[in-house]
């Protein structure tokens, strides 16, 4: 029997997908290359953006009636209801290590809730590495900060961290193994904790990095998402020390606006951000600033948005990812008016993409 696997959405997402080849392989099934080929296909789905939904409907319609099918992944149960009629079966993406078993009965179309999450042995599963140079790890999956924009909360639950000693396990057998980058990985790294620590003290994300710097052998490491209220001066001050860790970091603003980002529900202000940037820069003079930012944000004005570009041109990032606001059924904010037109907020996208491209290009 032969699989394909289908992905949309972030590196999380690609992690969960190398888990799910990981389970597929343990169960004698082999990877095809082609989709038209595969008995098996599985799609990690993203909610997270309705563009990604929309282009899950794409993929379904290709599949045959031969091929069995199974929708997992980053998922509303919104969008979980309407891809029933569809798909063979859904699962919720804690549930993966149940597709062995779910492939070798007729049980399809019933419902995912009538599974237990298993959310401890989700991460534990060995996952099947699509790169043999870059692993992807997760430290921890959930988030507890309810961005009034953001489904995650609602589609990976409240935060749960994996045990330390695993991770560390996990890198060093990598490392040994010749890969050269690795990449930790979490809704919110900053908020990592693990209370289960040997010792009895708590192993905080800085405690952790510093153990994974510490890990013999030559690798580049990186860590994503990270959030700036969590962005504590320990883990500057671990940063700085770190000899294998990348200059490369990614701290989403999503706004230059203060009233805007109350509205979104991050709770700091751009002077804090601002301030958090320079003791950043000073620890870590050759830093590469990266950040996300959503325009059009429900009842963001051309003065609020002036605040963005201000801010923009302040920071001067190296890189930005800019994401044009859709409302997301179940968030705080799809209760909002979403009063920017759609090609206002396409202008304000190409403003804030030729900022970045204008400091790029020096």
């Amino acid at each position: 029997m032969k699989y394909y696997i289908v992905i949309f959405g972030c590196q999380m997402n690609i992690s969960d997908a190398e888990r799910i080849a990981g389970v597929l392989e343990s169960a004698n099934y082999k990877k095809s290359q082609n989709i038209n080929e595969a008995d098996l296909v599985v799609i990690v789905a993203c909610s997270v953006r309705q563009s990604a939904i929309d282009r899950v409907y794409g993929v379904a319609e290709k599949l045959n009636q031969n091929q069995k099918n199974i929708l997992t992944g980053c998922l509303l149960e919104s969008d979980k209801k309407k891809f029933g009629k569809i798909f063979d079966y859904i699962l919720d993406i804690k549930n993966i290590k149940k597709l062995p078993k779910i492939l070798t009965t007729n049980c399809y179309h019933i419902l995912d809730d009538r599974l237990k999450c298993d959310n401890s042995s989700y991460l534990n599963i060995t996952p099947e590495y699509k790169n043999k140079l870059l692993a992807n790890v997760p430290i921890m999956t959930g988030c507890n900060n309810f961005c009034s924009y953001c489904v995650v909360p609602y589609t990976r639950g409240k935060e749960i961290s994996r045990p330390a000693k695993k991770i560390v396990t996990e890198i060093k057998k990598l490392v040994n193994n010749g890969y050269k980058e690795i990449w930790l990985l979490g809704q919110n790294v900053n908020s990592y904790k693990d209370c289960s620590a040997e010792s009895g003290q708590i192993v905080n994300f800085p405690k952790l990095l510093k153990m994974v710097d510490s890990i013999p052998g030559e690798f580049k490491l990186n860590f994503t998402s990270s959030h700036p209220k969590d962005f504590s001066d320990e883990l500057i001050q671990v940063m700085s020390e770190c000899k294998n860790l990348s200059m490369d970091l990614n701290l989403p603003v999503q706004s230059g606006d203060d009233e805007i980002l109350k509205k979104m529900n991050r709770p700091y202000t751009i002077s804090q951000y601002k301030n958090l940037v320079k003791k950043i820069r000073k620890a870590l003079p050759n830093i590469r600033l990266s950040t996300d930012v959503i325009v059009g944000f429900p009842g963001e004005t051309k003065k609020q948005f002036n605040n963005t570009v201000k801010l923009f041109k302040e920071i001067k990032y190296g890189v930005a990812f800019i994401n044009k606001y859709s409302p997301r059924q179940g968030t705080a904010a799809s209760k909002m008016k979403d009063n920017v037109p759609w090609q206002e907020k396409k202008r304000r996208e190409k403003i804030l993409i030729d900022i970045a491209n204008a400091k790029n290009k020096k």
